[in-house]
Parts: structure tokens; sequence; C-alpha cells
């Protein structure tokens, strides 16, 4: 049942970074765009260029406003990661039990004070 249920929320969650990827990459692109434009403002010299970068500057913040909801499909990727984790947690673990001599070595032990 505990499968079932992060099979379930891992879909949901791939489903809403799926249909957010376009936003994503709005929001990537205007935030690399606006990093160019400061690092030009803040090497400008003249006031023009300055005023103008600034305008462009603002334009490029207002579209990056628009996709601000493609954080959520960044919460959706966070969540995915976590169910991956949790789903090979138990492989993970079983493995571990298996060829650990330790654990074997007690399981025998129980074995035989039973006898």
């Amino acid at each position: 049942m505990k499968k079932f249920g992060l099979l379930v929320v891992g879909g949901i969650a791939s489903m809403i970074l799926f249909s957010t990827i376009g936003p994503i990459v709005g929001l990537m692109l205007s935030l690399v765009v606006l990093y160019f434009i400061l690092k030009q403002f803040l090497k400008a010299d003249s006031k023009k260029k300055k005023i103008g970068l600034a305008i462009l500057g603002f334009i490029v913040i207002m579209a990056s406003m628009h996709n601000i909801p493609s954080l959520i499909g960044v919460g959706a990727a966070y969540v995915l990661y976590l169910v991956y984790k949790k789903w090979n947690e138990d492989k993970h673990k079983q493995v571990k039990d298996e060829t650990d001599p330790f654990v074997n070595f007690e399981k025998q032990w129980n074995d035989l004070k039973n006898y």
C-alpha cells in the first residue's frame, strides 16, 4: 500500500512538473537576461545608457513576474525527488540486510537458541 501511495504522489507531481516546464524555462531565460542587463547597467558610464537599461530591466522583471507560478513546478520536482528517494530506500535497506554478515549471524544465532 505504501508503494501505491508513492506512485500516486509521484504521478501527480510529474504531471504538475510537465505542465509547468514552459514557465520554468521562461523564468530561467528571463532571469539570465536580467543578470546580463544588470551587469551592463553596472558597467555603463552614460546616463542615457543607464536609463535605457533600467527600462529594459523593468520590462524583463515584469516578464519574469509572469512566470512566478513555475515555482510550483520546482516544488513538484522536489516532491518527485523525495518520492524517488523513498521508493529506493526500501530496496537499498533490503540489499544491505542481505549482504551484512552481522545481520545473518544474528539471525542464525537466534535460530540456534530456539532449538
